[in-house]
């Protein structure tokens, strides 16, 4: 399991830093920390090495941290890009098309 943790995290790590990809390496960053875990306690009970679980571990929690960091950085762009949007104040068809279709389906 700790070999398995090590190597999710490596791939969770690579795809966090692509921006995009980030959202898609969340469930295998949480899957191998939880996996990494696992194999840490299950390795002290047993007295054994446990140095691929811990670098599962925090190879793991790496990628979720760059993945959360991306996420903020798009959310706060998407806010600045909104309020720009709107300090023009000159109506677009394509955001009033927009409104129009959610105050729609807000009214059904």
């Amino acid at each position: 399991m700790g070999l398995a943790a090590m190597i999710i995290g490596i791939v969770a790590v690579v795809l966090g830093f692509i921006p995009v990809c980030g959202m898609i390496a969340l469930v295998p960053a949480i899957i191998g920390l939880i996996l990494g875990i696992v194999d840490v306690k299950q390795k002290s009970k047993a007295q054994q090495p446990k140095g691929k679980g811990m670098a599962g571990i925090v190879l793991n929690a790496v990628a979720l941290i760059v993945i959360l960091l991306w996420t903020l950085v798009f959310a706060a762009g998407g806010a600045v890009a909104i309020d720009a949007i709107e300090d023009f104040n000159v109506p677009s068809p394509l955001i009033e098309r927009a409104i129009d279709v959610n105050e729609r389906s807000i009214d059904e």
